[in-house]
């Protein structure tokens, strides 16, 4: 026999049922992408080994004296951010090439790693091999994320507190999109995502942010100057038009909306407008990203020189990339960048 209580519930149920069918539709979708986001993010298999003896790394060994950066002066002139809004702490070999490759062609930089997952006020990091070797570079600092201090004081600090925020399908990427603007408004310095590979100094590239491909821009890459007018005007947009049930409305589609008024523009290109520049895809996202799986392609010497002449980074779609294997070593495109410019991270690669 069916328990009274449960009866009732079924009547109700039974009595509502286009609500009860959104709440379920609606719940099964919130479940459905949090495991499908949570997964996708990292490639299990690219994790090598979180725990035990191989999570210490020699850094004579893997930064040798000879790159000055070890040992080098205190990094003096601005930060480069990356952030991780999941709980994730074992950082994937891209991860770990991205903050190393920063660090290397920044060594007069901070290059700042701001993590949720990592317990505040705690002053050890979790072992895991990708700690170990980024903490041998003088210039990287591994933080907390605390997000509700770092909202404080803009248009987003009351938007971040709305209860049923995290129920939302993009809430993770619409986390990011928010944290790398307010990071640029408060703080200024440079934004990358943790699926760049940063081929040359980045500093002289002020107040601009790449076009992805026709018509759109991306802010995987960002640089400005703290207090900027355009990082101001983005934070706005962010809660006058927030709507996160789109995906990129409020990341890619609000850079562009809001450079188009910018400019007093209706379409984008290569260009300075009002002192903020949009670069020209080769400069940050030489690989388009309908054009991913060329990255896993095999390219001599010589194209490769050729395809990134004008390329400061490579933006390596993790998203649609993070499921593919690839051969260590091999003359593949993406396994020559890990070579030459995160060659500690590499040869850990190698290792594994």
């Amino acid at each position: 026999r069916m328990p009274s209580c449960l009866l009732k519930l079924t009547k109700v149920v039974l009595s509502h049922k286009a609500w009860a069918l959104f709440i379920l539709i609606f719940m099964f979708v919130s479940f459905a992408y949090h495991k499908f986001y949570g997964g996708s993010t990292e490639n299990p298999k690219s994790r090598g080994h979180p725990y035990g003896g191989s999570a210490e790394i020699d850094c004579a060994h893997h930064v040798p004296s000879s790159l000055n950066i070890a040992g080098g002066p205190s990094p003096s002139t601005g930060n480069v951010f990356f952030v991780e809004t999941s709980e994730q702490t074992a950082p994937s070999y891209l991860f770990s090439c991205s903050v190393e490759s920063a660090a290397r062609t920044h060594p007069g930089s901070r290059v700042v790693v701001l993590m949720k997952g990592l317990a505040k006020g705690n002053a050890s990091l979790p072992k895991h091999w990708a700690f170990s070797l980024l903490s041998c570079f003088p210039n990287v600092e591994i933080r907390p994320l605390d997000l509700t201090e770092l909202f404080s004081g803009t248009p987003l600090g009351r938007w971040y507190l709305w209860p049923l925020r995290r129920w939302e399908p993009y809430f993770l990427p619409v986390l990011s999109d928010a944290c790398r603007i307010v990071l640029m408004w408060k703080f200024g310095g440079i934004y990358l995502d943790t699926d760049f590979i940063v081929l040359k100094n980045l500093d002289n590239l002020t107040n601009a942010l790449g076009i992805q491909d026709q018509d759109k821009l991306n802010g995987a890459f960002l640089s400005f100057k703290p207090k900027h007018k355009f990082m101001e005007l983005c934070m706005q947009d962010f809660v006058q038009n927030y709507n996160g049930w789109v995906w990129g409305h409020q990341g890619p589609e609000l850079l562009t909306r809001v450079f188009k008024k910018w400019c007093s523009l209706g379409t984008i290109k290569s260009m300075i407008c009002n002192g903020v520049s949009a670069l020209a895809p080769e400069v940050v996202y030489p690989i388009p990203w309908q054009n991913w799986k060329k990255l896993f392609e095999a390219v001599s010497a010589l194209e490769l020189q050729q395809l990134l002449k004008n390329t400061y980074a490579v933006h390596i779609w993790n998203k649609l990339s993070h499921g593919t294997k690839l051969e260590i070593p091999s003359q593949a495109l993406l396994a020559q960048l890990y070579s030459q410019f995160c060659p500690a991270t590499y040869a850990k690669m190698k290792q594994d």
